[in-house]
């Protein structure tokens, strides 16, 4: 089985979602572990439960200090933690866009309604109020803006006759802790997955002029049409167990410093030789922005004066 995604979970009160991400991730198939429960409120009940599991915790009272600041000092423990995903349950802090793009993509939340509906508190109450037939949670990505990231999962759930908030909410609830979960997990099992990854380099690789993808070794491989090749993405090649982009370097010199420096990540490619540098996208930590420029330059070092000329007249605008 693959490493495991590491992941932090942000709370503000009892967390039983927490818990509920937590246990599920004992099971032998889980593909997330949680390395840290932080929270802006020490007394926090969930702390408690995730320092009794072994859990490393952290908390920062976030009265007296600019929003920004806090959410600096909470994002510095996330990282130092190592995790890889950020999962809100029951954090009742605004987030600053300067903290939710540093986890684009990689941060996720619940929300007890079935967004679009309902953004914000008290969702149990206006359900009712507007005569729904259910109510619900959903799990999304989290963006800038409150309750309207992607949607990544939601679990419907009826609303009787005789509801209230709190009976209706306690319902909820049940299908919040089941649903959290297997939301996270195909998340990060997404990140990285063979076609996800290769999906990836496709977007960044086709993006750049006259650049094509053709099957090489059974081996998606990108080049300039009619011309020289510039990436591959491995899969399991030769029974390795990896999936990893193949790009051209300078030569023996930098592929040796890469792997010096990396040597989880970068690898020399069996049969490509010196001037090719293989670094693996399957260990859930990529910078996309990155890989990009990996490309572009390995496309630099393949493509005809024409093309290299036009696209540096382009970035010079």
């Amino acid at each position: 089985m693959p490493e495991r995604a590491k992941v932090a979970v942000l709370i503000s009160g009892s967390g039983t979602n927490m818990a509920a991400l937590l246990y599920a991730s004992r099971a032998e198939d889980c593909p997330y572990e949680i390395v840290l429960v932080a929270s802006n409120k020490p007394e926090a009940g969930g702390l408690k439960l995730a320092a009794a599991e072994g859990v490393p915790t952290f908390a920062l009272p976030h009265k007296g200090m600019a929003r920004l600041d806090h959410d600096m000092a909470m994002d510095a423990a996330i990282r130092a933690s190592g995790a890889q995903y950020v999962a809100l349950a029951g954090y009742m802090r605004i987030l600053t866009p300067e903290f939710v793009s540093g986890w684009e993509g990689r941060m996720v939340n619940i929300h007890p309604s079935l967004l679009p509906k309902y953004t914000g508190l008290h969702t149990h109450e206006r359900a009712i109020a507007a005569g729904d037939s259910h109510g619900g949670c959903t799990v999304h990505l989290v963006t800038a803006e409150l309750d309207d990231g992607p949607m990544l999962g939601q679990t419907p759930v009826s609303i009787l006759p005789d509801d209230t908030a709190d009976s209706l909410a306690g319902r909820v609830l049940i299908a919040e802790h089941q649903l959290y979960s297997r939301c996270l997990a195909a998340l990060v099992s997404r990140a990285t997955s063979p076609e996800h990854l290769v999906a990836q380099v496709r977007e960044r690789a086709l993006a750049l002029p006259e650049a094509d993808e053709v099957v090489s070794h059974g081996m998606p491989c990108f080049g300039v049409v009619k011309g020289k090749k510039f990436a591959y993405v491995s899969h399991d090649h030769h029974g390795d167990g990896k999936t990893a982009l193949l790009v051209k370097i300078s030569g023996a010199d930098e592929q040796a410093q890469l792997i010096e420096n990396d040597p989880e990540r970068y690898y020399r490619p069996a049969y490509f030789g010196d001037s090719w540098i293989a670094m693996r996208l399957d260990l859930g930590r990529n910078d996309w922005d990155e890989i990009g420029e990996w490309l572009a330059r390995s496309w630099r070092s393949v493509a005809p004066k024409k093309l290299t000329g036009l696209m540096d007249a382009a970035d010079a605008f």
